[in-house]
């Protein structure tokens, strides 16, 4: 098993972990906010391929790297062996505050896309820090491919597939909004600039912090499981011809308390500033 532990402000908030031959990617949990409170969930009974955050796609170029059933168009969701692995390469570079480490996602016995990932916690206030979380995915084959999502392939309003975060399960829902609208049913897929997950006792902000994250809409869940998403490929594929790149940066806020709309924009602007 590899792993990384995160820290901010000299507090730990967070542990990444691969587990070759299991989990099919790395991911971060238990992320906590700076009080200690987890605002992750690793494997819940509902959907037990959710693990905390982590950057999950289900169809690259047909394979699955999400994890569970794969969404076959005219047929619906169907236990495939198609599933791909995210598998660790190396550090870059590996410090208490972050991390560089470099990934191969390979199907089949061959790699279909080389990641560049850099993580990164920084301290915003006393109650609050945030998650740099930049990916860049390329395609060093020969042959162009492409990313799709079960949207994609027939399965309207399930455009997931990009970083992902699962969110504790409560007694009752989390609060979801963004800068103007409120509510699951508003904000899921659309694109906004951030959007807020309040919870008990914790917020998480994601914010697109390129102008090519910010266009991907927002895959939302609360009333089935709390759960957020920036996706690539909401309602068509998303190509990645051959020797190019597709980069994507979110910088996610956890924060103590429940955060109002102003002080999570505030959060946001300090945030992707730093």
């Amino acid at each position: 098993m590899t792993t990384a532990l995160l820290s901010c402000a000299g507090r730990p908030v967070g542990r990444y972990s691969y587990r070759p031959g299991t989990a099919g990617r790395p991911y971060l949990h238990p992320v906590t906010t700076l009080a200690g409170t987890p605002v992750t969930e690793e494997r819940p009974a509902d959907h037990i391929h959710h693990l905390g955050a982590s950057v999950a796609v289900p169809d690259v170029a047909g394979h699955n790297f999400w994890g569970g059933r794969t969404y076959v168009r005219g047929q619906g969701p169907t236990e495939l062996d198609n599933h791909g692995t995210q598998r660790h390469l190396g550090w870059k570079l590996r410090d208490p505050d972050g991390f560089v480490e470099e990934l191969s996602w390979e199907a089949g016995g061959t790699e279909l896309l080389r990641e560049h990932r850099t993580v990164a916690a920084s301290e915003l206030s006393d109650t609050a820090w945030a998650l740099d979380f930049s990916f860049s995915l390329t395609n060093r084959g020969s042959k162009d491919l492409s990313i799709g999502s079960p949207a994609t392939n027939g399965r309207p309003g399930a455009g997931y597939g990009g970083f992902f975060w699962r969110a504790p399960k409560e007694s009752a829902a989390p609060a979801v909004f963004s800068g103007t609208l409120d509510g699951e049913e508003a904000v899921h897929g659309k694109a906004a600039d951030w959007l807020a997950l309040v919870g008990d006792g914790w917020t998480l902000v994601f914010a697109g912090a390129t102008d090519e994250t910010r266009r991907d809409p927002w895959f939302v869940r609360t009333t089935e499981y709390p759960g957020v998403g920036s996706s690539l490929a909401a309602d068509r594929r998303l190509p990645v011809a051959a020797g190019a790149t597709v980069v994507r940066r979110v910088v996610t806020v956890v924060a103590d308390g429940r955060l109002d709309r102003d002080a999570a924009a505030a959060h946001v602007r300090k945030a992707v500033a730093a």
